[in-house]
Order: C-alpha cells, then sequence, then structure tokens
C-alpha cells in the first residue's frame, strides 16, 4: 500500500500543485494544500471505492480543502503581511500564443463567478474530462459542459468589452 501511494503522488503531485496554484495563487498555501490533499489520501485510501478516477479523486479532495480553507479565512482577519501577490500560471503561455494576452484571459477569469471558473480551470488547465468534472460536483456530464461553454463565453464577452478580441 505504502508504493502505491508514493506511486500515486509521483503521478498526479506536479499537475495537482498546478491545479491548486491556479485556485489558491499563493505558492506555500498550495504546497500547503497539495500535502494535506496526499495526507487525507493516505489516511482515507480504503474508502475509495473506484467509482472515478484517482485524479478525479485528489482534485476533489484538493478542491475541497481550498474550500475549507475559504470558509476558515473570512472569519479572520488577515494581516498585511500576510497578504501575497498572486502567482500567475506556469503554463497559461502554452495555452494562448500571447503572454500579455495570455496573464489577462487569467486575470479576467477570477472576475468569474463559481461555478464557471472552477469548470473551466479544470478543462483548460487541469485538462479533465467533463465526466470527471461533473464527478467532482456531483453533476451530470452535460452539466459540466454547459457550464463549461457558458464560462467561455463569458470570457469572451470581457475580452469583447476591452477590445481585446
Amino acid at each position: 500500500m505504502k508504493q502505491e501511494l508514493h506511486e500515486i503522488y509521483e503521478k498526479y503531485s506536479s499537475d495537482l500543485y498546478s491545479f491548486i496554484l491556479r485556485m489558491c495563487c499563493n505558492e506555500q498555501l498550495a504546497k500547503d494544500i497539495l500535502q494535506d490533499t496526499m495526507l487525507k489520501a493516505m489516511t482515507s485510501a480504503e474508502s475509495f471505492n473506484g467509482s472515478c478516477s484517482v485524479r478525479t479523486w485528489l482534485y476533489t479532495i484538493a478542491k475541497n480543502l481550498w474550500y475549507d480553507h475559504l470558509k476558515k479565512s473570512e472569519n479572520h482577519n488577515k494581516s498585511l503581511d500576510s497578504i501575497s501577490e498572486p502567482v500567475s500560471p506556469v503554463s497559461i503561455e502554452s495555452c494562448f500564443a500571447d503572454r500579455e494576452t495570455a496573464l489577462h484571459i487569467h486575470h479576467l477569469l477570477h472576475e468569474l463567478e463559481e461555478p464557471y471558473r472552477e469548470v473551466f480551470t479544470l478543462r483548460v488547465f487541469a485538462e479533465l474530462r467533463f465526466a470527471d468534472i461533473a464527478k467532482v460536483f456531483g453533476k451530470s456530464e452535460n452539466w459540466a459542459g454547459v457550464t463549461y461553454y457558458r464560462a467561455k463565453q463569458k470570457l469572451i464577452q470581457l475580452l469583447g468589452k476591452e477590445r481585446l478580441l
């Protein structure tokens, strides 16, 4: 079992870290959530029933830990020292030809409300299939596809307003 968990970590940790970093825009917090995700996966491995892929299961754990963090941080005031600048995603240049436009699109992505932002992120950056995204949210595959399409349309509208498209 220990060897299997090590293999899972080696196989998924890099993509999982990128996914978490895109959600929280903080390198240290992303590392912490990644470690918490892997720890939770280890301690609850026997509860994994195989109804989804290991990747989807790990992304769901990470997403839930991120939401838990948000809920906890809403209840506490932050000091100015604890606020850090957002980190731009590492691989967004590969998704868009122009670096400046890619960064601008990433900033616009943060203007989208949930679940559009997360569905778009899971589809484009994490490269999950609609079926996997649906499982993360507990919705249908059709819902995931429609939500992704609407997120894309909202981004296109925002880019159009700023005359970037």
